[in-house]
Protein backbone atom coordinates (compact mmCIF):
# COMPACT_ATOMS: atom_id res chain seq x y z
CA UNK A 1 0.00 0.00 0.00
CA UNK A 2 2.09 2.90 -1.26
CA UNK A 3 -0.88 5.18 -0.62
CA UNK A 4 -3.22 4.46 2.26
CA UNK A 5 -6.74 3.91 0.89
CA UNK A 6 -9.82 5.13 2.69
CA UNK A 7 -12.08 2.48 4.21
CA UNK A 8 -14.95 1.52 1.88
CA UNK A 9 -18.32 3.12 2.62
CA UNK A 10 -19.80 -0.19 3.81
CA UNK A 11 -17.02 -0.81 6.34
CA UNK A 12 -19.19 0.34 9.27
CA UNK A 13 -21.60 -2.52 8.64
CA UNK A 14 -19.00 -4.92 10.06
CA UNK A 15 -17.77 -4.87 13.65
CA UNK A 16 -14.03 -5.52 13.40
CA UNK A 17 -12.04 -6.96 16.29
CA UNK A 18 -8.32 -6.53 15.64
CA UNK A 19 -5.41 -8.26 17.35
CA UNK A 20 -1.71 -7.41 17.35
CA UNK A 21 1.37 -8.35 19.39
CA UNK A 22 4.45 -10.52 18.92
CA UNK A 23 3.16 -13.95 19.93
CA UNK A 24 -0.32 -15.41 20.12
CA UNK A 25 -2.08 -13.28 17.48
CA UNK A 26 -3.43 -16.22 15.51
CA UNK A 27 -4.71 -18.09 18.58
CA UNK A 28 -6.34 -14.97 20.01
CA UNK A 29 -7.97 -14.07 16.70
CA UNK A 30 -9.23 -17.63 16.23
CA UNK A 31 -10.87 -17.68 19.67
CA UNK A 32 -12.40 -14.24 19.17
CA UNK A 33 -13.92 -15.45 15.90
CA UNK A 34 -15.37 -18.49 17.66
CA UNK A 35 -16.97 -16.30 20.32
CA UNK A 36 -18.38 -13.88 17.74
CA UNK A 37 -19.75 -16.82 15.77
CA UNK A 38 -21.68 -17.96 18.83
CA UNK A 39 -23.99 -14.96 18.40
CA UNK A 40 -23.97 -14.44 14.62
CA UNK A 41 -22.51 -16.18 11.56
CA UNK A 42 -20.65 -16.06 9.28
CA UNK A 43 -17.58 -14.42 10.80
CA UNK A 44 -14.69 -13.23 8.66
CA UNK A 45 -11.39 -14.41 10.15
CA UNK A 46 -8.02 -13.30 8.79
CA UNK A 47 -4.81 -14.76 10.26
CA UNK A 48 -1.41 -15.94 9.08
CA UNK A 49 -3.00 -19.37 8.63
CA UNK A 50 -5.42 -18.01 6.00
CA UNK A 51 -8.64 -16.15 5.26
CA UNK A 52 -11.82 -17.85 6.48
CA UNK A 53 -15.57 -17.46 6.66
CA UNK A 54 -16.28 -19.48 9.77
CA UNK A 55 -14.38 -22.70 8.97
CA UNK A 56 -14.37 -22.24 5.18
CA UNK A 57 -10.91 -21.41 3.81
CA UNK A 58 -11.15 -18.79 1.06
CA UNK A 59 -8.21 -20.01 -0.98
CA UNK A 60 -9.16 -17.98 -4.05
CA UNK A 61 -8.42 -14.61 -2.44
CA UNK A 62 -5.13 -12.80 -3.02
CA UNK A 63 -2.92 -12.19 0.02
CA UNK A 64 -2.94 -8.40 -0.25
CA UNK A 65 -5.18 -5.46 0.61
CA UNK A 66 -7.50 -6.10 -2.33
CA UNK A 67 -7.91 -9.71 -1.22
CA UNK A 68 -8.66 -8.53 2.31
CA UNK A 69 -11.37 -6.14 1.07
CA UNK A 70 -12.86 -8.94 -1.04
CA UNK A 71 -12.89 -11.13 2.07
CA UNK A 72 -14.76 -8.53 4.12
CA UNK A 73 -17.20 -7.88 1.28
CA UNK A 74 -17.94 -11.58 0.92
CA UNK A 75 -18.68 -11.82 4.64
CA UNK A 76 -21.12 -8.93 4.39
CA UNK A 77 -22.79 -10.38 1.29
CA UNK A 78 -23.43 -13.62 3.18
CA UNK A 79 -25.08 -11.79 6.05
CA UNK A 80 -22.08 -11.48 8.36
CA UNK A 81 -21.76 -8.75 10.97
CA UNK A 82 -18.36 -9.51 12.53
CA UNK A 83 -14.72 -9.75 11.48
CA UNK A 84 -11.76 -10.97 13.56
CA UNK A 85 -8.52 -9.71 12.05
CA UNK A 86 -4.85 -10.33 12.86
CA UNK A 87 -2.86 -7.13 12.30
CA UNK A 88 0.84 -7.80 11.67
CA UNK A 89 3.48 -5.21 12.44
CA UNK A 90 4.47 -5.07 8.76
CA UNK A 91 0.90 -4.27 7.68
CA UNK A 92 0.49 -1.73 10.48
CA UNK A 93 3.73 0.00 9.46
CA UNK A 94 2.21 0.47 6.00
CA UNK A 95 -0.90 2.12 7.39
CA UNK A 96 -3.37 -0.77 7.60
CA UNK A 97 -4.89 0.56 10.84
CA UNK A 98 -5.95 3.70 8.98
CA UNK A 99 -7.17 1.77 5.96
CA UNK A 100 -9.26 -0.57 8.12
CA UNK A 101 -9.57 0.73 11.72
CA UNK A 102 -10.70 -1.76 14.35
CA UNK A 103 -13.77 -1.28 16.53
CA UNK A 104 -12.17 -3.39 19.27
CA UNK A 105 -8.36 -3.59 19.39
CA UNK A 106 -6.48 -6.16 21.50
CA UNK A 107 -2.78 -6.54 22.35
CA UNK A 108 -1.12 -9.85 23.25
CA UNK A 109 2.52 -9.12 24.17
CA UNK A 110 5.77 -7.66 22.88
CA UNK A 111 9.12 -9.43 22.58
CA UNK A 112 12.09 -9.67 20.22
CA UNK A 113 11.04 -10.27 16.60
CA UNK A 114 11.04 -8.70 13.12
CA UNK A 115 13.87 -6.26 13.85
CA UNK A 116 15.17 -6.96 10.34
CA UNK A 117 12.02 -5.23 9.06
CA UNK A 118 11.68 -2.51 11.69
CA UNK A 119 15.30 -1.75 12.53
CA UNK A 120 14.74 -0.95 16.21
CA UNK A 121 12.48 -2.17 19.02
CA UNK A 122 11.04 1.34 19.18
CA UNK A 123 9.92 1.24 15.55
CA UNK A 124 8.50 -2.25 16.09
CA UNK A 125 6.39 -1.04 19.02
CA UNK A 126 5.41 2.12 17.17
CA UNK A 127 4.06 -0.03 14.34
CA UNK A 128 1.99 -2.09 16.79
CA UNK A 129 0.74 1.12 18.41
CA UNK A 130 -0.95 2.20 15.18
CA UNK A 131 -3.81 -0.23 15.87
CA UNK A 132 -4.66 1.58 19.12
CA UNK A 133 -4.14 5.08 17.79
CA UNK A 134 -6.66 4.59 15.00
CA UNK A 135 -9.56 2.67 16.54
CA UNK A 136 -12.99 3.84 15.42
CA UNK A 137 -14.70 6.59 17.38
CA UNK A 138 -15.92 5.09 20.65
CA UNK A 139 -13.99 1.90 19.97
CA UNK A 140 -12.73 -0.38 22.76
CA UNK A 141 -9.17 -1.36 23.60
CA UNK A 142 -7.82 -4.44 25.41
CA UNK A 143 -4.28 -4.27 26.82
CA UNK A 144 -1.97 -6.68 28.63
CA UNK A 145 -1.14 -5.06 31.98
CA UNK A 146 1.55 -7.71 32.55
CA UNK A 147 3.49 -6.50 29.52
CA UNK A 148 5.61 -3.38 30.12
CA UNK A 149 4.97 -2.13 26.58
CA UNK A 150 1.31 -1.63 27.40
CA UNK A 151 2.06 1.12 29.91
CA UNK A 152 3.17 3.20 26.93
CA UNK A 153 0.32 2.04 24.70
CA UNK A 154 -2.15 3.07 27.38
CA UNK A 155 -0.80 6.62 27.19
CA UNK A 156 -1.08 6.97 23.41
CA UNK A 157 -4.42 5.33 22.60
CA UNK A 158 -6.74 7.35 20.40
CA UNK A 159 -8.49 10.14 22.33
CA UNK A 160 -11.63 9.07 20.46
CA UNK A 161 -11.50 5.57 22.01
CA UNK A 162 -14.24 4.56 24.38
CA UNK A 163 -13.48 1.90 26.96
CA UNK A 164 -9.94 0.71 27.74
CA UNK A 165 -9.69 -2.53 29.75
CA UNK A 166 -6.77 -4.72 30.69
CA UNK A 167 -5.93 -8.26 31.68
CA UNK A 168 -3.00 -9.61 33.66
CA UNK A 169 -1.40 -12.95 34.45
CA UNK A 170 -0.19 -13.07 38.05
CA UNK A 171 2.59 -15.51 37.16
CA UNK A 172 4.08 -12.93 34.77
CA UNK A 173 4.80 -10.52 37.62
CA UNK A 174 3.27 -7.38 39.03
CA UNK A 175 1.09 -5.63 36.41
CA UNK A 176 2.19 -2.16 35.35
CA UNK A 177 -1.35 -0.79 35.85
CA UNK A 178 -4.67 -2.14 37.23
CA UNK A 179 -6.39 -4.91 35.29
CA UNK A 180 -10.09 -5.70 35.02
CA UNK A 181 -9.36 -9.43 34.62
CA UNK A 182 -6.48 -11.29 36.27
CA UNK A 183 -5.46 -14.92 35.92
CA UNK A 184 -4.65 -16.06 39.46
CA UNK A 185 -4.27 -19.82 39.08
CA UNK A 186 -3.32 -21.87 35.99
CA UNK A 187 -3.68 -25.64 35.70
CA UNK A 188 -2.12 -27.28 32.65
CA UNK A 189 -2.44 -30.82 31.33
CA UNK A 190 -1.90 -32.58 28.02
CA UNK A 191 -5.61 -31.97 27.37
CA UNK A 192 -5.74 -28.20 27.88
CA UNK A 193 -5.52 -25.34 30.35
CA UNK A 194 -7.87 -24.13 33.10
CA UNK A 195 -7.58 -20.62 34.50
CA UNK A 196 -9.12 -19.26 37.70
CA UNK A 197 -9.67 -15.53 37.36
CA UNK A 198 -10.74 -12.61 39.43
CA UNK A 199 -12.08 -9.30 38.25
CA UNK A 200 -15.09 -7.71 36.61
CA UNK A 201 -17.86 -10.34 36.43
CA UNK A 202 -19.56 -8.38 33.65
CA UNK A 203 -16.60 -9.23 31.42
CA UNK A 204 -15.78 -12.82 32.28
CA UNK A 205 -16.79 -15.82 34.39
CA UNK A 206 -14.42 -16.78 37.20
CA UNK A 207 -13.14 -19.90 35.42
CA UNK A 208 -11.94 -19.98 31.82
CA UNK A 209 -10.83 -23.01 29.86
CA UNK A 210 -8.99 -23.58 26.62
CA UNK A 211 -7.83 -26.56 24.62
CA UNK A 212 -4.57 -24.69 24.15
CA UNK A 213 -1.92 -26.33 26.28
CA UNK A 214 0.20 -24.22 28.60
CA UNK A 215 0.46 -20.85 30.27
CA UNK A 216 1.60 -19.33 26.98
CA UNK A 217 -2.05 -19.48 25.89
CA UNK A 218 -3.43 -17.74 28.98
CA UNK A 219 -2.73 -14.22 27.72
CA UNK A 220 -4.41 -15.16 24.45
CA UNK A 221 -7.39 -16.62 26.30
CA UNK A 222 -7.93 -13.52 28.46
CA UNK A 223 -7.44 -11.16 25.52
CA UNK A 224 -9.99 -13.10 23.45
CA UNK A 225 -12.51 -13.20 26.29
CA UNK A 226 -12.35 -9.44 26.88
CA UNK A 227 -12.32 -8.50 23.20
CA UNK A 228 -15.32 -10.68 22.38
CA UNK A 229 -17.26 -9.35 25.35
CA UNK A 230 -16.54 -5.75 24.38
CA UNK A 231 -17.74 -6.57 20.86
CA UNK A 232 -21.10 -7.55 22.33
CA UNK A 233 -20.87 -11.27 23.10
CA UNK A 234 -22.31 -12.24 26.53
CA UNK A 235 -19.39 -13.27 28.79
CA UNK A 236 -20.61 -16.82 29.46
CA UNK A 237 -21.33 -17.36 25.76
CA UNK A 238 -17.86 -16.16 24.81
CA UNK A 239 -16.18 -18.36 27.42
CA UNK A 240 -18.08 -21.46 26.31
CA UNK A 241 -17.32 -20.88 22.62
CA UNK A 242 -13.62 -20.35 23.29
CA UNK A 243 -13.43 -23.48 25.45
CA UNK A 244 -14.87 -25.57 22.61
CA UNK A 245 -12.45 -24.26 19.98
CA UNK A 246 -9.03 -25.88 19.51
CA UNK A 247 -5.92 -23.80 19.18
CA UNK A 248 -4.98 -23.15 15.53
CA UNK A 249 -2.85 -25.70 13.65
CA UNK A 250 0.78 -25.71 14.69
CA UNK A 251 0.18 -24.05 18.06
CA UNK A 252 1.33 -26.61 20.66
CA UNK A 253 -0.35 -29.18 18.44
CA UNK A 254 -0.05 -32.62 20.03
CA UNK A 255 0.18 -35.04 17.13
CA UNK A 256 1.10 -38.15 19.15
CA UNK A 257 1.19 -39.50 22.69
CA UNK A 258 3.56 -42.06 24.21
CA UNK A 259 5.85 -40.39 23.31
CA UNK A 260 4.31 -36.93 23.23
CA UNK A 261 5.14 -35.19 19.97
CA UNK A 262 4.30 -31.50 19.65
CA UNK A 263 4.53 -29.15 16.67
CA UNK A 264 4.61 -25.45 17.50
CA UNK A 265 5.15 -22.21 15.57
CA UNK A 266 7.39 -20.73 18.32
CA UNK A 267 10.17 -18.82 16.56
CA UNK A 268 11.03 -16.01 18.98
CA UNK A 269 13.08 -16.29 22.18
CA UNK A 270 10.03 -15.56 24.36
CA UNK A 271 7.79 -18.06 22.58
CA UNK A 272 10.46 -20.76 22.66
CA UNK A 273 11.16 -20.18 26.36
CA UNK A 274 7.50 -20.38 27.31
CA UNK A 275 6.77 -23.37 25.07
CA UNK A 276 9.75 -25.30 26.44
CA UNK A 277 8.71 -24.35 29.98
CA UNK A 278 5.24 -25.80 29.37
CA UNK A 279 6.66 -29.05 28.02
CA UNK A 280 9.14 -29.19 30.93
CA UNK A 281 6.23 -28.87 33.37
CA UNK A 282 4.33 -31.67 31.64
CA UNK A 283 7.44 -33.81 31.26
CA UNK A 284 9.27 -33.40 34.59
CA UNK A 285 12.93 -34.32 34.85
CA UNK A 286 13.29 -37.91 35.97
CA UNK A 287 9.95 -38.92 34.46
CA UNK A 288 10.76 -38.34 30.80
CA UNK A 289 13.28 -36.65 28.54
CA UNK A 290 12.48 -33.45 26.68
CA UNK A 291 13.94 -33.02 23.20
CA UNK A 292 13.64 -29.79 21.20
CA UNK A 293 14.16 -29.60 17.42
CA UNK A 294 14.44 -26.14 15.88
CA UNK A 295 16.38 -23.67 13.76
CA UNK A 296 15.96 -20.05 12.70
CA UNK A 297 15.01 -18.29 9.50
CA UNK A 298 17.75 -17.12 7.17
CA UNK A 299 18.18 -13.50 6.06
CA UNK A 300 16.07 -12.40 9.03
CA UNK A 301 16.73 -10.82 12.44
CA UNK A 302 20.09 -12.42 13.23
CA UNK A 303 20.15 -10.88 16.69
CA UNK A 304 17.52 -13.25 18.07
CA UNK A 305 19.41 -16.47 17.30
CA UNK A 306 21.58 -16.64 20.44
CA UNK A 307 18.60 -15.78 22.68
CA UNK A 308 16.61 -18.54 20.94
CA UNK A 309 19.31 -21.01 21.97
CA UNK A 310 19.24 -19.75 25.54
CA UNK A 311 15.44 -20.05 25.58
CA UNK A 312 15.62 -23.77 24.72
CA UNK A 313 18.23 -24.59 27.35
CA UNK A 314 15.85 -26.27 29.82
CA UNK A 315 15.50 -29.21 27.43
CA UNK A 316 17.46 -32.42 28.00
CA UNK A 317 18.42 -32.61 24.34
CA UNK A 318 18.53 -29.96 21.60
CA UNK A 319 18.77 -30.83 17.90
CA UNK A 320 19.60 -27.77 15.80
CA UNK A 321 18.41 -27.98 12.23
CA UNK A 322 17.30 -25.86 9.30
CA UNK A 323 14.17 -23.71 9.41
CA UNK A 324 13.76 -21.54 6.32
CA UNK A 325 17.45 -20.86 5.60
CA UNK A 326 16.72 -18.94 2.41
CA UNK A 327 20.09 -17.90 0.96
CA UNK A 328 22.06 -18.14 4.22
CA UNK A 329 24.20 -21.14 5.14
CA UNK A 330 22.14 -23.30 7.49
CA UNK A 331 25.29 -24.30 9.41
CA UNK A 332 26.03 -20.63 10.18
CA UNK A 333 22.52 -20.13 11.54
CA UNK A 334 22.81 -23.25 13.71
CA UNK A 335 26.20 -22.11 15.02
CA UNK A 336 24.74 -18.75 16.07
CA UNK A 337 21.93 -20.47 17.96
CA UNK A 338 24.34 -22.92 19.58
CA UNK A 339 26.42 -20.08 21.01
CA UNK A 340 23.42 -19.02 23.09
CA UNK A 341 22.72 -22.41 24.68
CA UNK A 342 23.60 -22.67 28.36
CA UNK A 343 23.46 -25.49 30.89
CA UNK A 344 23.76 -29.21 30.45
CA UNK A 345 21.50 -30.01 27.51
CA UNK A 346 22.94 -32.43 24.97
CA UNK A 347 23.31 -30.47 21.72
CA UNK A 348 23.41 -31.98 18.23
CA UNK A 349 23.38 -30.43 14.78
CA UNK A 350 21.48 -32.13 11.96
CA UNK A 351 20.75 -29.67 9.17
CA UNK A 352 18.42 -31.98 7.24
CA UNK A 353 15.12 -31.24 8.98
CA UNK A 354 13.57 -34.63 8.23
CA UNK A 355 16.59 -36.47 9.62
CA UNK A 356 16.61 -34.17 12.65
CA UNK A 357 12.99 -35.07 13.42
CA UNK A 358 13.76 -38.75 12.85
CA UNK A 359 16.68 -38.55 15.32
CA UNK A 360 14.42 -36.96 17.92
CA UNK A 361 11.83 -39.72 17.54
CA UNK A 362 14.28 -42.62 17.46
CA UNK A 363 14.21 -44.64 20.67
CA UNK A 364 11.92 -42.13 22.41
CA UNK A 365 10.32 -43.62 25.52
CA UNK A 366 6.56 -43.37 26.21
CA UNK A 367 7.01 -40.60 28.81
CA UNK A 368 9.34 -38.52 26.65
CA UNK A 369 8.30 -35.33 24.88
CA UNK A 370 9.56 -34.00 21.56
CA UNK A 371 9.00 -30.37 20.56
CA UNK A 372 9.37 -29.51 16.87
CA UNK A 373 9.49 -25.72 16.80
CA UNK A 374 9.54 -22.82 14.39
CA UNK A 375 7.33 -23.69 11.45
CA UNK A 376 4.02 -24.83 12.92
CA UNK A 377 1.34 -24.85 10.21
CA UNK A 378 3.73 -24.05 7.35
CA UNK A 379 3.87 -26.52 4.46
CA UNK A 380 6.81 -25.12 2.49
CA UNK A 381 10.46 -24.70 3.42
CA UNK A 382 12.47 -21.88 1.81
CA UNK A 383 15.88 -23.22 0.81
CA UNK A 384 18.00 -20.98 -1.38
CA UNK A 385 15.56 -19.37 -3.78
CA UNK A 386 13.29 -22.41 -3.91
CA UNK A 387 10.16 -23.45 -2.04
CA UNK A 388 10.27 -27.09 -1.03
CA UNK A 389 7.21 -28.93 0.26
CA UNK A 390 7.73 -29.71 3.94
CA UNK A 391 5.22 -30.02 6.76
CA UNK A 392 6.51 -30.74 10.26
CA UNK A 393 3.17 -32.35 11.12
CA UNK A 394 3.08 -34.65 8.10
CA UNK A 395 6.77 -35.60 8.33
CA UNK A 396 6.49 -36.40 12.04
CA UNK A 397 3.36 -38.48 11.49
CA UNK A 398 4.99 -40.39 8.65
CA UNK A 399 8.05 -41.11 10.78
CA UNK A 400 5.86 -42.21 13.66
CA UNK A 401 4.04 -44.65 11.40
CA UNK A 402 7.38 -46.10 10.36
CA UNK A 403 8.19 -46.67 14.04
Amino acid sequence: MAQIPSPPSWKKQLVTVGVTGTNGKTSTTTWIAAALGAVHKPVARTTTVGAFLDDELLADLSKDYDGFIAHMARCLERGGRFAAVEYTSEALALGFAKAWPADVAAFTNLSHDHLDSHGTPEHYLASKAQLFMHVTDGGSIVLNASDPACALLKEIVSPKAGRVVAYAVAARGEPTFPAELTAKSITTSWDGTTVECEGDASLSPAVLRTQGIGSIFVENLLAAQLAATLAGVPPDVAAEAIAKTPAPPGRFEVIARAPYVVVDFAHTPDAIFRTVATARELCPKGEGKLTVVFGAGGNRDKGKRGPMGAAASKADRIILTSDNPRTERAQDIAAAIKRGIVGGAKVEVELDRRRAIAKALANAAPNDAILILGRGHETEQLIGNEKVSFSDVEVARELLRER
